[in-house]
């Protein structure tokens, strides 16, 4: 049995780039303390989540990637032997944004990134004013702990991505996530789990976590935590995260369930993309 010990996080926003940097710097250590091998942080993690306004200033924590950052969490997956997923705001050139994860593996080589595919622009998700689409497709990137793929948040509303990293290769996708009440709540039990098992792999998924009034005062929103891994068949790997407060939550993935999961079901086997054809119309 091939075990990768997985962590994930969730904190809410320190009221400062560098004291939130340095926090999940801290959730890095702690993290190898306990023997994890890979470790993803939520949407944006180094800011808050500024889609909640339309407001220019926030272009500014906006970052070449690869660049300083990137940098600054490859010394730590060097140290620590542990593959980390990034998730960023990236600046291609100015006025042209991503919202992106970089992955770098375990000896502190940046592998690549994920631009976020789909982008929302509805109440307090005002996404489309600091992003535009991705344009990288579904990467998988070969890392120390398997076959990696990144999806971020509003992406994991659309099944097709899901599939198609699933064919790309990927045994564990990681979901990195900025939600909060309302529509989302009964998606948010479903989605995940579903997308783990009509794919066979596992799904990492950390979220944000409380109301980020230090930065909007009363046009926060209550970000609603409870970060999850689901695996190969639809289950919940331990207890989900907490409904309040930070956390910092590992877990063990036995890796042979992929196999076992697909073997079991042979999803990929009989699909009939001869029949999709309407999926990709415009």
């Amino acid at each position: 049995m091939t075990t990768v010990r997985t962590a994930l996080t969730q904190t809410t926003w320190t009221g400062d780039e560098e004291s939130m940097v340095a926090k999940h710097e801290d959730f890095v250590r702690r993290a190898a303390a306990e023997g994890a091998q890979v470790i993803c942080f939520q949407e944006l993690f180094h800011g808050p989540y500024f889609g909640i306004v339309q407001d220019s200033k926030y272009y500014e924590y906006a970052q070449n990637v690869p660049g300083p950052l990137t940098e600054r969490f490859s010394k730590l997956a060097a140290e620590h032997n542990m593959v980390i997923i990034l998730p960023v705001y990236e600046e291609e050139q100015p006025g042209v944004y991503y919202n992106t994860a970089a992955v770098i593996d375990a000896d502190g080589t940046y592998l690549g990134k994920y631009r976020k595919n789909h982008i929302p622009h509805v109440e307090k998700f005002w996404e489309k004013f600091y992003f535009r689409p991705g344009n990288l497709g579904w990467p998988v990137f070969d890392t120390a702990v398997g076959k990696v793929g990144v999806t971020i948040c509003y992406d994991r509303h659309f099944p097709e991505g899901w599939r198609v990293l699933g064919l790309n290769g990927a045994q564990l996708v990681f979901n990195p996530n900025a939600s909060k009440p309302g529509l989302s709540n009964r998606l948010w039990d479903l989605e995940q789990p579903t997308a783990a098992a009509a794919n066979g792999y596992y799904v990492v998924v950390p979220n944000r976590v409380g109301e980020e009034t230090n930065e909007f005062g009363e046009e926060a929103v209550d970000f609603y935590g409870t970060s999850y891994i689901a695996d190969p068949q639809g289950n919940y790997v331990g207890e989900r995260g907490a409904r309040d407060g930070e956390e910092l939550m590992i877990r063990d993935l036995d890796m042979d369930l992929v196999r076992t999961a697909r073997n079991n079901w042979q999803f990929y086997r009989d699909r009939r993309p001869d029949a999709y054809n309407p999926i990709t119309a415009p």
